[in-house]
């Protein structure tokens, strides 16, 4: 197997705050069995629960959340909790605990997931100005929905940051969607670079306190189905740096 690039990864987003990796690269960080797994793992997708905590309204995205600690010891999921963002980083949503569904067993040992997990770890120790001794990882399972008449918001609260160290953002599927284009904008919201995640795998690892990030809503490319976006959106943070 094809060992990934991590220290190249790494200095794209040190230098410039992100990094697109397409699936042909970024699938070199999953195993012979992760691959092999694909298929279940995508699947779950499909067992998402609706995000009542839609402010605009809308009932077009479902997800489930799970938080693990991540540090010299392994990978250890933690108890179920709540999803917290202050307004000031998402001021659609945030200033509230939002208790998602969680991410099944099944999926929380999948090994996939623990592959994603890996890739997260693997570029952001290197990436962090200092590897700190425990990072706090919360893992979100994310389904866009659009219809006819009903367009898709992947990012509702627009352009934001997500008041972490770094995300990052894989695609798991992408089905009869038009847009969902990726902008990414420093801090001065100057555009830093735009790009669509089209393909299984496709990734973007972002260091989200010098970057802003957003996705342009999403509608079916046949007005007769539904478009779905499913993404996995897993944030890692310095457990020793207070919650902002």
């Amino acid at each position: 197997m094809t060992l990934p690039d991590v220290s190249l990864i790494a200095g794209q987003v040190r230098s410039g705050g992100f990094a697109f990796t397409p699936s042909k690269q970024f699938r070199a960080f999953l195993t012979p069995e992760a691959l092999a797994a694909w298929p279940s793992f995508a699947a779950s997708w499909d067992h998402l629960g609706v995000d009542d905590y839609m402010a605009d309204g809308g009932r077009y995205r479902r997800r489930r959340f799970a938080a693990f600690a991540i540090s010299q010891k392994g990978v250890v999921r933690k108890p179920h909790q709540p999803h917290y963002q202050s307004r000031d980083y998402n001021p659609l949503n945030g200033g509230v605990e939002r208790w998602f569904e969680p991410v099944t067993e099944a999926i929380s040992d999948h090994p996939v997931t623990l592959a994603l997990l890996g890739a997260g770890r693997a570029v952001f120790d290197l990436s962090a100005p200092e590897k700190p001794r425990e990072w706090h990882v919360e893992t979100h399972q994310f389904r866009i929905e659009a219809r006819e008449g009903q367009i898709g918001q992947p990012t509702p609260e627009g352009l934001h940051r997500d008041g972490v160290d770094f995300v990052l953002v894989v695609l798991i599927a992408r089905t009869n969607v038009a847009s969902g284009i990726t902008s990414i904008y420093d801090l001065d919201k100057t555009p830093l670079g735009d790009f669509t995640l089209t393909d299984p795998l496709d990734a973007v690892f972002l260091q989200d306190s010098r970057v802003y990030h957003g996705v342009t809503a999403i509608k079916p490319l046949d007005p007769a189905h539904v478009a779905c976006r499913d993404v996995a959106v897993i944030t890692f943070r310095d457990v020793d740096k207070p919650l902002i």
